[in-house]
This record gives structure tokens, sequence and C-alpha cells, in this order.
């Protein structure tokens, strides 16, 4: 018996060794030396870094069954130092480029972009649907910094813009234990493929004036169709567009009027006074609606890069559909505005109810340590998440804001919201020098 006790405490003191063995810091050179199946290459640098790579890590599939298929996830990783902390940015669609977040400049910080599944590069040899879900992704990046946090001990932090934010989001709900803090910008939880709080917000946003300038527009732009449409025709042929997946051109025209009010709001990029009004030339009321609409958000060429964001949109994420009653007479071809036609055609798409909710009740009253930003006026705040718990987590929404709201634009007593936050979230030093984000 006491043979016995002595041979299960010699095991167990080598299965503790071999698991504190696996557990030691090891270097950046030994990590890249032996990621599994991953092409490793060296890339420029941005000056706050000693170096950079672009890596190409083959990952699961299908997570449950990690042994099956697999595809080519691209990550960009931008090395100062071990012992600074890790933004690692989650993508929510192709990453094709190496950059510096702000946070990452803020905080000094090591850097990993995770591109999306399913986009730019991380596409699989053939497109099975089922497996680009929130689940999968958030997998992904899980391994990622499983893969990475024997070489950086330090503090981790989440991050992404829109969608990434949302995937800031949904991976928190899966893993909750994997980083110490994460921070969302103008992140939305939509609750099905027609979400009616986005038509609620367009009819409360701004001033009632503005709102009235931009229906005035879209009916005259529909009024008169015979003036604008052959317009339109021109560019979608100096630029390349067509209109099949849509319904033909005439149908896309109406779409892209019906678009012009949630992407007025979204982006922010003119002031409502500069609006041209009927009076205007027909030139100059065009050159404003094609800029501010653009059209290759609804021609073919734009839905074919954007497929598997509308796959999600329309399974998971969920969407925006236009109120067609406020053009009563006016709209021709446009009857059932929801966004099905720009995902994969002859795939079956059952929304997920649920998911979202369930996502959107975890980071409202569960989950510490988030920080969200939103811009007041941006239309995808119509479903901003709403804090109700108890938990440190920050909701900073700025005045005015619009979907490019960042924490270098917000106004100083925000910023101070958010870099208070950092630090008690963190414990580490935050850099607030305007220097460092002009070099982005």
């Amino acid at each position: 018996m006491q043979q016995r006790t002595k041979l299960l405490l010699v095991i167990t003191g080598i299965f503790l060794l071999l698991v504190s063995c696996q557990q030691e810091q090891i270097s950046l050179s030994e990590r890249l030396e032996t990621l599994p199946d991953a092409e490793v290459t060296v890339i420029e640098h941005d000056s706050l870094y000693n170096s950079a790579f672009e890596i190409h890590l083959q990952q699961p599939l299908d997570h449950q069954t990690p042994d099956g298929k697999k595809f080519s996830q691209r990550i960009f990783l931008s090395h100062i130092d071990s012992t600074r902390p890790v933004v690692v940015v989650t993508e929510g669609y192709t990453a094709n480029r190496n950059y510096v977040t702000e946070l990452a400049r803020y905080l000094n910080a090591n850097q990993i972009i995770i591109e999306h599944r399913y986009f730019g590069e991380s596409v699989p040899d053939t497109m099975d649907w089922q497996y680009l879900n929130i689940e999968q992704a958030a997998n992904d990046h899980h391994r990622v910094i499983e893969l990475f946090k024997r070489v950086y001990p330090g503090k981790w932090i989440t991050t992404g813009i829109s969608k990434g934010g949302q995937t800031v989001m949904y991976h928190s709900y899966f893993f909750p234990k994997d980083v110490d803090a994460s921070v969302a910008y103008v992140a939305p939880l939509n609750f099905s493929e027609q979400d009616p709080r986005a038509n609620k917000f367009l009819k409360l946003v701004g001033t009632d004036s503005c709102r009235q300038v931009i229906h005035n527009l879209q009916a005259y732009l529909l009024r008169n169709k015979k003036i604008f449409y052959p317009m339109f025709l021109e560019q979608s042929v100096e630029k390349g567009f067509t209109f099949d997946r849509v319904g033909g051109h005439e149908k896309g025209y109406e779409y892209c009027v019906l678009e012009y009010q949630f992407a007025f709001w979204q982006w922010g990029n003119i002031p409502c006074s500069q609006i041209p009004d009927t009076s205007s030339s027909d030139e100059n009321i065009f050159n404003h609606f094609s800029k501010t609409t653009g059209f290759r958000f609804l021609s073919d060429e734009g839905i074919e890069e954007m497929e598997p964001f509308f796959y999600q949109a329309m399974t998971e994420l969920g969407f925006y559909a236009y109120d067609l009653e406020e053009f009563n007479g006016l709209i021709g071809y446009v009857t059932n505005p929801v966004f099905t036609f720009a995902a994969p055609q002859d795939v079956k798409l059952d929304y997920d109810y649920e998911i979202m909710k369930n996502v959107n009740k975890y980071v409202s009253e569960k989950t510490g340590n988030f920080i969200f930003i939103y811009g007041e006026n941006d239309a995808w705040s119509c479903s901003a998440v709403e804090l109700s718990g108890s938990s440190n987590s920050i909701r900073i929404i700025k005045p005015g804001g619009s979907h490019g709201t960042r924490i270098r634009n917000l106004p100083e007593n925000l910023q101070d919201s958010v870099f208070t936050a950092l630090h008690q979230m963190l414990g580490v030093k935050i850099t607030k020098t305007e220097e460092k984000l002009r070099r982005k």
C-alpha cells in the first residue's frame, strides 16, 4: 500500500512538472518555429514595433472535429516586447494589410490582427456555409490566443470595429476568460433580419428639420427618376457595376435611394445644412446622392465581396430593412426589402432568433471589463448594447458621433473616462500622446 502511494506521488509529480513545463514562457521565435502547419513571412513593421509577421495558420474548419478539414487563416503579428500587453483585433471582415490600432498605441502593446473566416485569404477550399457561424469564429480567435499566451504572459485585450466589435462580443460570450479587457467600437447587436429598431432610430435621430430634408431629397430622386436614373446607369457602366442580384438596375436604383437615409446617418460625412435642396442643379443632387450612398454596396460586385457578411446577417447577426411606407406611390420595384438577395443563393437561410439575444444578455448583464463606444447619430447605434448589470463595464456615446467614432476623436472628458477605465481594468500605463496616434 505504501509503495502504491509513493508511486502515485511520483506519477503526480511528473504530471505537474510536465504541466509546469508546458506553461513556461517561450520566445517569439520559438513559437513561430513551432506553430502547427503555418507559413510565416517577415513583413515591414511600423516604427512602434521591433518586428512584424504575416502568418497563415491552419485552422479546423469545424472545431468540433479538429482532425477534419482545415483552412488557412491570415494573421498579422506586430511585436514590441514579450512583457508588454497584447491587443487582439478580431476583424469582422477581410484583413488585407497590417496596421496599428489606436489602442495598441495607447497601451504600447504588441498586436495580433486575425482575419475573419470566409473573408479575404481565410477561405476554405469549398464554401461549406454551415461552418460560418459565431461559435466557429470564436474558436478561431480562442485558438490563436492560446497559441501565443506562452509568448506573452501579460495583459490581453480584444478590440474590433463594427462587425469586428460584434466579434469581440461573441468571442467573449464563448470564451469569457480568454482576455483581461475588451473594447468594442460602434458594434450593433441585431435581433432579426429586419430589426425594427433601425427604422425607429431613423425617425428620431437628429432634428425634425434635418430628417425632413433627407426625406424630401429621397422623394425627389424617386419622383424624378427620368432625370436621375439615366445618370445612375451611366455611372454604373463607368464603374463596372451591375445589379442582377438585387433584381435589375431599376430596382437597384430604388434600393440605393432607400439606402441614402441610413448611409447619411451612419457616416455623417457632411452636415445636414449641406444637403442640396431641390433648387440645386441635377448634377449637384446626383453627385451628393452617389457620394453619400455608395452604389457599390448594392451592386453585384459589392455583394460578391460581402457575401459572407450577408450570410451571417441572414442567419445570426441580423440586419435592417427599409420603411417603404414613407414613399407610398413612389416605389415601383422594391416590394420586400429583406437582404436575402445578397446572401449566397441556393443555400438554406435559417435565422437564429435567440443567439444574439443571448450574447446581448451576456455582455449587458454579466460580463465585466468591457468598453463600448458608439456615435450618437450613427444609424448602427439603433441596436447598441445597453448595460443593465452591475459590472464595471462602461458605454461611451459621442455626441453627434458617426460610425467613425474612435477614442481619439471623443471629447476630452469622454477620452478621460475611457483611459481611466482601461487603467482600472488592466493596471498598465496609458500613453495619450497625439504624436503616437498621428503615426498610425
